[in-house]
């Protein structure tokens, strides 16, 4: 056993790879720039994970998802693998301590948001690392031509200059053959090094069901689909009413999306995965870092923005290989719709100026200052203050945001923390001199461990139960201590946030280019007509269409989409066939088995089984053999 496979073993508990995954590690531990393409549930963070491990110094991950990058950093920790994170929104004495920690500590990983890189701070620090690997999760970020554009993603090829003999592993779940070849021009590739799996998904079935009422199709679908599933909606308001419909029909739902507190987020997120919930409604707020294998079905209710996004929002359906359904739903008031979403995510040049002249009223920001200021933001509260479309400001915060003046994040729930800025001697000498507050000291110090090296999260509510007492008095011994120079104590936030990347401009002063403007906005309708091409098309397999978006070539019939398998006139529906073709294997591949007692050994109508068996016959996936017995051959 090699040296990578005791690392997957010894810390993941697996004795094998998943494909690619070797191939992988050994490119990028030979020192080469990797760009590695894994669909969903590929296993992106193990390849640049193990060889961080089993090499010294540091790995610097780069994501813009800051609830997974703590999500990764915990699980590290539950490992015993030193892990940091520096994100926007944390305050400075806890970046430096952070960083402190990654330069001079035996830390592994440090997650970083691409906000950070260009920061003096980082900078300067990371001079002091030794770095081992660079991985950029969610690469096709960098390119003005992805799905998913972030602008401070271009920061990176900055970090290179900084580290120039550290090997850059990229990652992305999807990317179209041109977003592939930005990706490792922008990141400065020594050589072009590009490994991937492909896309095909074997056991997932595309459909796209034209119906004139979603409602009752979408409830028909999930009563005939068994096991948990997820169904994706375009605005917050529809998650609701959709949850509220399933529940009604005795389907049990509940709804998802970033507006809910995080608390609400998390127990519903956490109701699903262990199957008290059936189905979550969701904007694409929800799935992200989410790793249940046995989801069943995804359904989009609306017509999602990119073909990228539907096939990374459909590949959570089907993880663990068994037969699972990736369902859109699709009528022909859909491309009036999408025409109108285009004028909506592209505001009108005069409309981005006047939000952003109304962000900096709002923050009373004077011309020429505000640069750095990272400021808690409540969207709806600003866009009724100036009487703006909520979604016109969002999009035009956006479209700030990639002109480089900004930066928007989505809400952060940081936990309070405490870090004890006195020596253990001085803190002793302080507790013997106030009797009142030896009590408390001594419970933070009983409860929370690293307190002295750096900043740990607490939990109010808790040490008020442990005392017996209520979280405000736990708050009021906090700030004290605070106010007394004995630590630094930094309470909850639960915000989205507002950086200011420059200082405040005159209306005249502000530049947003009209050609880049204009290229985003055909951008984003060329990828609009792909995902209208597919919905509406019905002479090309799906996952061909597919495949092909993404630049595979050569792909075959799938031979399990609506297209592959169009209905016949015995009114066995899509969804309801695929089905019992897939109870159909299960069988005759485990055991001996005649066609005519096959209808009674399944829980459908005996009518429709015949009529799929008969089907399977006549097009050669099944054959009886000289025995009487029936034998799979798709």
């Amino acid at each position: 056993m090699d040296i990578y496979s005791q690392i997957l073993n010894r810390y993941w508990g697996y004795h094998t790879f998943k494909p690619m995954q070797p191939e992988i590690i050994r490119s990028v531990a030979s020192g080469k720039d990797t760009l590695a393409l894994l669909p969903t549930g590929g296993g992106k963070s193990v390849t640049f994970q193990v060889p961080a491990l089993a090499a010294e110094g540091l790995c610097i991950v780069v994501t813009p998802l800051i609830a997974l990058m703590r999500d990764q950093v915990d699980n590290l920790l539950k490992k015993n693998i030193k892990a940091q994170a520096v994100y926007s929104g944390m305050s400075r004495a806890e970046i430096d301590i952070a960083l402190d920690n990654c330069a001079y500590g035996n830390y592994k990983f440090l997650y970083v948001s691409p906000e950070r890189l260009g920061t003096e701070i980082f900078r300067e620090r990371v001079k002091k690392m030794k770095v081992n690997l660079i991985a950029v999760d969610e690469a096709h970020c960098i390119s003005q031509w992805g799905y998913d554009f972030r602008p401070a993603y271009l920061q990176i090829a900055s970090l290179r200059e900084l580290l120039p003999d550290v090997p850059v592993l990229a990652l992305t779940a999807t990317a179209t053959p041109g977003v592939v070849g930005d990706i490792q021009e922008k990141l400065h590739f020594s050589s072009p090094n590009v490994i991937r799996t492909s896309f095909e998904r074997k056991n997932l079935h595309y459909l796209v069901e034209v119906t004139e009422d979603k409602h009752r199709k979408l409830l028909d679908i999930i009563k005939r689909i068994p096991g948990s599933g997820i169904v994706y909606a375009r605005n917050r308001r529809k998650t609701s009413e959709l949850a509220r419909f399933l529940s009604n029909n005795s389907i049990t739902a509940n709804f998802y999306h970033a507006g809910l507190p995080a608390a609400t987020r998390t127990v519903r997120q956490n109701d699903w995965m262990k199957g008290s919930s059936r189905v979550i409604v969701a904007t694409n707020a929800f799935g992200m870092g989410i790793d249940k294998p046995d989801v069943r079905f995804v359904i989009h209710f609306d017509l999602p923005d990119t073909l990228e996004a539907y096939f990374q929002e459909a590949g959570r359906a089907g993880r663990d290989g068994k037969v699972a359904f990736a369902v859109l739903l699709y009528d022909n008031s859909d491309d009036t719709n999408a025409g109108k979403r285009v004028e909506m995510k592209f505001p009108e040049k005069q409309v981005v100026k006047q939000v952003y002249q109304s962000l900096g009223s709002y923050y009373q920001i004077p011309y020429g200052g505000g640069k750095g200021a990272v400021l808690d933001f409540n969207i709806a509260d600003f866009a009724s203050r100036y009487k703006l479309n909520i979604m016109t400001a969002w999009y035009s915060l956006k479209a700030l945001e990639t002109e480089g003046y900004i930066e928007l994040t989505d809400e952060i729930n940081s936990p309070s923390k405490i870090h004890f800025i006195v020596d253990r001697d001085e803190l002793y000498r302080f507790q013997v001199a106030n009797a009142a507050f030896d009590g408390f000291i001594k419970l933070l110090l009983r409860t929370y461990s690293g307190v002295f090296s750096g900043f740990v999260a607490i939990d109010e509510d808790f040490l008020a139960k442990k005392t017996r007492s209520g979280r405000d008095v736990i708050y009021q011994y906090l700030v004290r201590l605070n106010n007394l120079n004995l630590i630094k104590y930094i309470p909850q936030r639960k915000s989205p946030l507002i950086i200011m990347n420059t200082e405040r401009l005159d209306r005249n002063s502000l530049y947003i280019s009209t050609s880049g403007y204009k290229e985003r906005k055909e951008s984003y309708m060329s990828k609009l007509r792909s995902v209208i091409g597919y919905a509406s098309g019905s002479g090309k397999c799906r996952s061909i269409m597919l495949l092909e978006y993404f630049g595979e070539k050569d792909a075959r019939n799938c031979g399990n989409c609506d297209v592959c398998r169009k209905p016949d006139n015995t009114g066995v529906g899509r969804v309801e066939s695929d089905l019992i073709r897939s109870n159909i294997i299960d069988v005759i591949r485990h055991s001996n088995v005649a066609p005519e007692e096959l209808p009674a050994m399944l829980d459908f109508a005996p009518e429709k089984t015949i009529t799929v068996i008969r089907w399977l016959l006549d097009n050669g996936q099944m054959l009886k053999g000289k025995d009487g017995f029936l034998r799979w051959r798709g």
